[in-house]
């Protein structure tokens, strides 16, 4: 599988650069879930990173670049979005 050295901004992990798998059409997650283990042997916090496009840089690319900025407010998804569903729940 292919990876794209994708930057994030924000949160713990801000200023790094890691490796993030690449889908079938050649984009990273729009969500990208880090598991950070908890010491005490509770639930895993869960930090959530949302792809925004990354600012463009001197030269022209044709290929979008991507980076993860940190979302404090967590997961707020909890699925598919119907456009027939209701707002805000069943």
């Amino acid at each position: 599988m292919k990876s794209e050295e994708t930057p994030f901004v924000g949160g713990p992990l801000d200023g790094r650069v890691l490796p993030v798998l690449l889908g079938p059409t050649g984009h990273p997650p729009k969500v990208y879930r880090v598991p950070v283990p908890d010491d005490t042997g509770g639930p895993p916090t869960v930090l959530v990173y949302r792809r925004t496009p990354a600012q463009p840089g001197r030269r022209l690319a044709l290929t979008p670049k991507w980076q993860y900025e940190y979302d404090p407010s967590g997961d707020k998804n909890t699925g598919l979005k119907w456009p027939w569903s209701k707002p805000g729940g069943r």
